[in-house]
């Protein structure tokens, strides 16, 4: 548990899982723009550590220039349902806050 944890809590991890499951396959500046804030070399740098983890995969498309881009792998895959989840409760706790009354 400690080393996924650890994992999971990278910086900018979880956002890029979340990216690449409601997205599917993406490339790198795709993924790059729609993790706003987050430098190349960051995100080269998770990237990296999510393949080695098994967690995505890179596929290389024979394509002059060629292309790179990026999915969810089989450990990836199992986490769907805990992404999804994080998903539910951070639009439910989107809704709560927006529901409190302005403090004066």
């Amino acid at each position: 548990m400690d080393s996924l944890l650890r994992l999971l809590m990278g910086p900018w991890t979880t956002y890029i899982l979340w990216v690449l499951r409601s997205e599917g396959e993406t490339r790198f500046g795709a993924l790059k723009r729609k993790v706003p804030g987050i430098s190349a070399k960051v995100l080269t740098d998770r990237l990296r550590k999510l393949e080695d983890a098994g967690l995505i995969t890179r596929h290389h498309a024979p394509t002059i220039p060629p292309t790179v881009s990026y999915r969810l792998g089989k450990r990836g895959e199992e986490l769907r349902d805990v992404l999804d989840e994080l998903n539910a409760i951070s639009v439910r706790w989107g809704e709560e806050d927006s529901a409190k009354p302005a403090a004066e």
